[in-house]
């Protein structure tokens, strides 16, 4: 006890420490304020706008938090101990304006100071997404935005089968998915929700039970219906975003025109053959949307559909898979999203190349002068009757 009392004794001749309230104000005005406690001790409460980081991987991950080694840290605890050693590691490591909360979060609810309760994960849920808590981009807080988010998905067909499943797997935690078609023995070649003991049945259902037995911790809200002008803003509501896996210009058109008229983002895909495009339209963070690069839709003999064009079994997994990665990369608030800007990818050729998309001024739905004036369920004439289903 006696070597102890002497070490801190040293600690605090060195490390220098300060009240709550410097703490606070401090972070309001720019600091960074470390929790260095354990996550069963988080889940009581945390300082408002305090960054938490276990104190076992403080020096293996402050440069990710604190690239800048002259920046104002203010390091807290329990009771201020455990603060002093993890201010010390810190000046090892060479930050030179290190501090420690005296009283540590005791002493931060002693002065009624604001706290948050956050959400933390399950043990479950801590082992399930592991691999993403490990990645700084991504991280307890990142886990738990993805938890807390909906998704819409438009088609539970050949994009919609991998978009679908990896956005389940990373933990989004609702996904609405709409699709009023019935499971086709040709759509097993492709649409990898499905299985051949459900031919016949609604494809929502299929999805959902597929869904469901890989993540039965997130929500699954599959819905038999076909989106038009008279339910669009009712299966919008509440999403996040919207991942379209549509395969007729009828339905993209539509799903622009409630992304861009509701402000959300509107994750596009398209297939035909061995070539296939991803793009995010989002006109409310600057970019076009669906109509800048297709003011209308071509002639139905130049747009033919999957069933009369066919389709290379494994490209709608890859254009899937990169809508799921934008979709996820939006939820996160990490990276460049595909905004203004379109891939395409010819599997033939096994190559990727970008367009550079430009919003128009004079678009009806985005432009400038645009103006709402109702929903229609445009491009008919690229649908036919066997067009039920998603790509």
């Amino acid at each position: 006890m006696q070597r102890r009392t002497q070490r801190l004794e040293q600690l605090r001749g060195t490390i220098r420490e300060i009240s709550a309230p410097e703490a606070e104000h401090l972070r309001a005005h720019g600091a960074l304020l470390l929790d260095v406690r354990e996550l069963d001790e988080v889940a009581a409460g945390t300082p408002r706008g305090a960054t938490h980081l276990n104190r076992g991987f403080l020096e293996l991950k402050i440069e990710e938090l604190a690239p800048d080694a002259d920046a104002t840290i203010v390091l807290m605890c329990g009771g201020g101990v455990r603060s002093l050693f993890a201010a010390e590691g810190l000046q090892q490591m060479g930050y030179t304006d290190v501090r420690s909360l005296a009283g540590g979060f005791r002493a931060w609810k002693e002065a009624a100071l604001p706290v948050e309760i956050p959400q933390v994960l399950r043990g479950e849920e801590r082992e399930r997404y592991a691999r993403h808590l490990t990645i700084p981009e991504v991280g307890e807080a990142g886990q738990r935005k993805l938890l807390a988010s909906r998704v819409l998905l438009v088609g539970a067909g050949g994009l919609g089968s991998p978009a679908a499943l990896y956005l389940a797997a990373a933990g989004v935690g609702e996904l609405r998915l709409v699709d009023d078609d019935l499971v086709d023995r040709s759509n097993l070649q492709r649409q990898i929700l499905h299985r051949d003991d459900r031919i016949g049945t609604p494809k929502a259902d299929s999805a959902r039970a597929t869904l469901s037995a890989l993540n039965p911790g997130i929500r699954i809200d599959a819905r038999q219906a076909r989106l038009g002008p008279d339910n669009v803003e009712e299966l919008f509501e509440g999403c996040d975003l919207v991942v379209d896996g549509a395969d007729n210009f009828a339905t993209r058109y539509l799903v622009n025109d409630a992304a861009v008229h509701l402000g959300l983002p509107n994750v596009h895909g398209s297939i035909h053959r061995f070539e296939g495009q991803v793009g995010t339209f989002h006109p409310r963070h600057g970019g076009p949307c669906y109509r800048c690069l297709f003011p209308s839709p071509p002639p139905a003999e130049l747009a033919p559909n999957c069933a009369e064009a066919g389709v290379f079994g494994v490209l709608p997994g890859v254009i899937g898979c990169l809508q799921a990665v934008e979709a996820i990369k939006l939820l996160l608030g990490i990276g460049e999203p595909l905004i203004g800007r379109l891939l395409s990818y010819d599997a033939l050729a096994a190559g990727f190349f970008e367009l550079r998309l430009e919003r128009r001024a004079d678009c009806p739905v985005c432009g400038a002068n645009a103006e709402f004036r109702g929903y229609v369920l445009g491009g008919e004439a690229c649908s036919t009757t066997s067009d039920r289903g998603r790509a």
